[in-house]
């Protein structure tokens, strides 16, 4: 339990880490849908999502899914076909290949390498931006040399040097999958994130900084290639009289009703880029005098969309913390804390906050995967965590780090509060 250090009254209604915020709009696109009588994967919410998606993230062309992680899926399709030529019908695209992955992300990054029969080979995080390591891709290539694709996530709407990543790629003859989840509408030195990948993935999720309540948008500049991809999401049907079928399909296209809610959402993009920045720099202020630091990014290359707001605790400010793969303890400590004791005493008052993301190569179903990371003398190592004895900026982030209630409609007194709440745990 966290310590009581004066009581702070629970909020009636809980307070989110981030949640959908709707407008108006939105219901009239799903009505046009309904009375038109376009509810299933053909309409003109589908047509104008796309369009308007590919020209938000300066690209040339995007295709409307049933999520992200569809998108990323037909993204690894693409890329393995590109690479190694199309595969039988019983092995995947990438089939037994090494592919690059960011390390610290949600597993759906890196899921689709696997459904395509790739090996995934992470790639340590920087502290600079929390994101993927280009020192560390960079003794990747020289280990693997042979290896040509990189999935690269961009963390909480905060872009590391994905320009950089870019570049490595080219040098190597690799092609880039930006996993832009979390990141629409962030931009690294003015280029939209998600059109720096040879090809890329955004979410509608509930939680993302707009939503369609679910859906996704595969992100690319061939229209080949945005074609193809169209055809795998809608089973993989021939132009034909009847239901003909020559390769593996799958029932990834975004239905005209969901759509419709993106379709509603996208006007008010930069309003919740603006009210998700306003709240990271409230926590920035707000914490200032403590000894810990939001999430950070390079304020001269790097516009986030600050879809959610994080802390790291500085290292001699730790409480002792222990983890397992399912519980966790902590000792208090006077001065000090911990994210178990600040993610407790944030339940305590109903606001939901959550761990960093966990990274994939301390995952039991990755945890013998090889993992690449680049000590402080710029030295390479594989398989840092299991074999202890250098950093591992990863695994150092999730056991200081947390993400903070971010939710748009928070209002600066109920921020204060959990400023509050944060400010007692290091009493």
């Amino acid at each position: 339990m966290f310590r009581d250090k004066g009581i702070i009254k629970p909020f009636e209604k809980k307070i989110w880490l981030a949640s959908p915020t709707m407008h108006g709009l939105e219901m009239e696109y799903i009505r046009e849908a309904y009375e038109t009588n376009w509810m299933s994967t053909v309409g003109a919410n589908i047509n104008e999502v796309e369009s308007i998606a590919a020209e938000k993230a300066g690209v040339k062309y995007a295709v409307a899914l049933s999520c992200c992680t569809a998108a990323l899926h037909l993204c690894v399709k693409l890329a393995g076909e590109k690479l190694y030529g199309k595969p039988s019908i019983s092995h995947g695209a990438v089939e037994g290949k090494r592919v690059f992955c960011s390390d610290m992300t949600f597993d759906a990054t890196l899921n689709p390498v696997v459904y395509e029969g790739g090996i995934p080979v992470f790639i340590d995080t920087e502290y600079d931006s929390w994101n993927m390591d280009p020192d560390a891709l960079e003794k990747a290539f020289e280990i693997y040399p042979d290896v040509k694709l990189v999935v690269c996530a961009e963390l909480y709407g905060f872009s590391g040097d994905i320009k950089r990543i870019k570049e490595i790629c080219e040098r190597h003859g690799a092609l880039l999958i930006e996993d832009a989840a979390e990141a629409m509408g962030a931009t690294w030195e003015g280029k939209q994130c998600g059109s720096f990948g040879d090809y890329a993935a955004i979410s509608y999720n509930g939680n993302k900084i707009i939503t369609g309540s679910s859906g996704g948008c595969l992100l690319t500049n061939s229209l080949e290639d945005a074609n193809q991809a169209r055809k795998w999401s809608t089973q993989s049907r021939e132009n034909a009289p009847w239901y003909q079928h020559e390769e593996v399909g799958y029932n990834y296209r975004m239905s005209n009703v969901i759509a419709g809610v993106v379709r509603g959402q996208y006007p008010y993009l930069e309003e919740h880029i603006a009210q998700k920045k306003a709240i990271y720099e409230r926590y920035r202020e707000g914490l200032k005098d403590l000894p810990v630091n939001m999430n950070p990014f390079d304020e001269k290359k790097c516009k986030p969309n600050y879809w959610l707001s994080a802390l790291i605790i500085d290292e001699e400010a730790m409480c002792k913390q222990v983890r397992d793969d399912q519980d966790v303890a902590y000792i208090p400590e006077h001065g000090k804390s911990c994210p178990t004791e600040i993610l407790e005493a944030l339940a305590g008052i109903n606001a939901e906050g959550r761990p960093i993301w966990k990274p994939m190569h301390m995952q039991p179903m990755y945890r013998m995967h090889e993992f690449v990371t680049v000590d402080g003398t710029g030295r390479c190592r594989t398989n840092a965590y299991i074999a202890g004895g250098v950093e591992d900026v990863g695994a150092d982030i999730f056991q200081r780090g947390m993400c903070l209630p971010s939710d748009n409609k928070m209002t600066k007194k109920e921020q204060d509060k959990i400023v509050d709440v944060i400010r007692n745990c290091f009493g």
